[in-house]
């Protein structure tokens, strides 16, 4: 195992950061980013969040970091460290990494996998693109290798907890892996869905047992699932083999499901009060509105946003399309209200949008974002930006400022960087 010292143990953070504890989750507050799409899972950062509208290579730039390895897994953050997923195809390596938040200074990499990546992937797909989640206390990193899926808990040093294999993992469709672990009540869950092993699984954050699995047989999905407090109840939810289905979180039953035009989705689903939205996908097109208490058929069109999530905001729904279109439509009916060509089929996405201070932050495969305010009534501009060549992770948003990695190829040979933007 390679890995450096951290600057300080997670015995002296304890005492030095007052939030953190040894409750099994600790509490997130404004300045955390501890989670795949943010605080809530719905990829708004918090209200008081005021972060740059406008940077380039150097305007903006509080600090500079080179990534070790390759990946599309987004940073998180809590309190003053970041964690970042990566691999090293070279050695056939895959490792958490840890930041200062500060500084942009490494201060650890831990190795969790060594040798036998799957032999073939999605060009674009990387051997560590899910994003890692922590409670405050630990990280919870997953991993496809050796023909499975495991899962990692390390501490704030560094240092491996525990490892488990969740599964075996053959999927019908040689994409590769990518969906991230959530926390929720004491649980970590995680997704294995393919040929063999299929399902969700809920583990123990402490011990790491097994509490329920959701068999999902047949299904071909590479979407995270997102737990939300819809139509009066909490709810597990997640497309993939050509349905929506939504759980119980706690104890995995079924509540409904409804069939998609498409077999296989990558993007998180989103919600408002009342209902739940979903893009796909493969082979078909179509962006689907449900009633959250049955999951009945509200609205749909022909829009895709394959691998990008969608985002709900205060009853409507604003998407970056695979087309390179961005999309405002009324939640309640699917009424259009505005689009806007951003870029072109040739200039394709993958990362999720996401809003922060009244501005949402739609970002391109090759670097460029395009900052909007949120305003269904008209499309309005804020800046456009560039950095980097290659874009793929989504930012995180914390303390005013934002994280983001991206790769630059403009020196002869492919980087990955991790910036941080803001006021200096």
């Amino acid at each position: 195992m390679n890995r450096t010292v951290a600057c300080f143990c997670f015995a002296i953070a304890t005492i030095v950061f007052p939030h953190f504890s040894f409750a099994q989750e600790a509490q997130s507050n404004s300045k955390d980013w501890a989670r795949w799409r943010g605080p809530t899972g719905n990829a708004i950062a918090s209200a008081d969040q005021k972060p740059p509208t406008s940077w380039s290579a150097t305007e903006s730039v509080i600090w500079k970091s080179k990534v070790p390895g390759t990946g599309h897994a987004s940073p998180i953050i809590f309190a003053d460290k970041i964690f970042l997923a990566t691999a090293e195809l070279k050695s056939q390596s895959q490792s958490v990494v840890c930041f200062d938040r500060q500084s942009g200074s490494q201060l650890w990499q831990t190795e969790v996998n060594n040798g036998e990546f799957p032999k073939k992937i999605y060009p674009k797909n990387t051997h560590a693109s899910s994003t890692v989640a922590t409670d405050g206390n630990h990280v919870f990193a997953v991993f496809n290798h050796h023909g499975a899926v495991d899962l990692t808990k390390l501490g704030f040093d560094g240092e491996i907890v525990w490892k488990k294999k969740v599964g075996n993992y053959d999927p019908f469709y040689k994409f590769g892996f990518g969906a991230s672990p959530i926390i929720h009540n004491g649980k970590i869950i995680v997704t294995t869905e393919s040929k063999v092993d299929s399902g969700i699984y809920a583990f123990d954050l402490k011990t790491g047992s097994q509490i329920w699995k959701i068999d999902r047989n047949g299904v071909s999905s590479y979407s995270t699932p997102v737990v939300a407090k819809v139509s009066g109840k909490e709810q597990l939810l997640i497309s993939g083999g050509s349905k929506v289905k939504s759980y119980d979180p706690k104890t995995g039953a079924q509540n409904w499901e409804t069939p998609t035009d498409w077999k296989v989705s990558c993007g998180t689903m989103v919600w408002d009060e009342n209902m739940v939205f979903i893009s796909g996908g493969y082979p078909a097109q179509q962006t689907l509105a449900l009633n959250a208490s049955d999951g009945k058929l509200v609205w749909e069109n022909n829009v895709k946003s394959y691998e990008q999530s969608l985002l709900a905001v205060n009853g409507y729904i604003y998407a970056h399309s695979d087309s390179g279109v961005l999309y405002c439509w009324r939640a309640a009916d699917g009424q259009e209200m505005w689009k806007n060509r951003f870029g072109s089929r040739k200039n394709p996405v993958s990362v999720s949008p996401v809003l922060a201070n009244g501005n949402i932050y739609f970002t391109a495969e090759n670097g460029e974002t395009v900052v909007v305010k949120l305003d269904p009534k008209e499309f309005k501009e804020v800046a456009r930006n560039k950095l980097g060549d290659k874009a793929f992770a989504t930012p995180a948003f914390c303390d005013n400022q934002i994280y983001t990695r991206v790769g630059d190829s403009s020196t002869g040979s492919d980087h990955q960087w991790l910036y941080c933007l803001g006021k200096k």
